[in-house]
């Protein structure tokens, strides 16, 4: 339906603008992706589950606490690089913590605060994983695409990435929640 041509007259509401739907390409290209991303996590998942017993999102707070400073990170610098609530990144640790792979430290400079700590036995069971999960990352991704695939896909990403992180005060991100 199109909004009528005249203005609205006093005291009426005006419709809202009518929805920019997607062409017959772009739902083909974003159904595409939504199946890829889909299928690729889920790949990675039951390898990560089949090798190590844990999910794609525990490796990827190992990595990152294995890539920090002493493998350690205030929890929420951690949950801002894993791009993930702090609820959700609690109860990530916590499993973790049970397994010995991590320990949480207070921080001394902020009563409120804490350290996600890689052990070492977090460390050992990483450094035994990687292989594996790189192998498969390896298959489902990059052995598929040619090198200039590769660069156009690394470059949409952080412009689609970019794009979902404003840097406005009050933005709404999950690791702010």
């Amino acid at each position: 339906m199109k909004a009528p041509a005249s203005a609205p007259t006093p005291g009426s509401v005006a419709e809202p603008p009518e929805p920019r739907w997607l062409t017959d390409e772009e739902q083909r290209v974003w159904r595409s992706f939504m199946e890829g991303v889909t299928l690729l996590d889920d790949h990675l998942d039951r390898q990560l589950q089949r090798d190590a017993g844990m999910p794609h999102i525990y490796y990827g707070l190992l990595v990152k606490l294995a890539e920090a400073p002493r493998r350690r990170l205030r929890m929420t610098e951690l949950a801002m690089l894993a791009k993930i609530t702090r609820s959700r990144l609690s109860h990530a640790i916590a499993r973790l913590e049970k397994n010995g792979w991590v320990r949480r430290e207070d921080c001394p400079d902020d009563k409120r605060g804490q350290f996600a700590v890689l052990t070492d036995e977090g460390y050992e069971v990483l450094r035994q994983t990687a292989p594996g999960h790189v192998e498969a990352v390896r298959q489902a991704v990059f052995d598929r695409l040619t090198p200039e695939q590769q660069k156009s896909l690394g470059e949409i990403m952080r412009i689609i990435a970019e794009g979902l992180q404003p840097t406005e005060a009050g933005a709404d991100l999950p690791w702010l929640r």
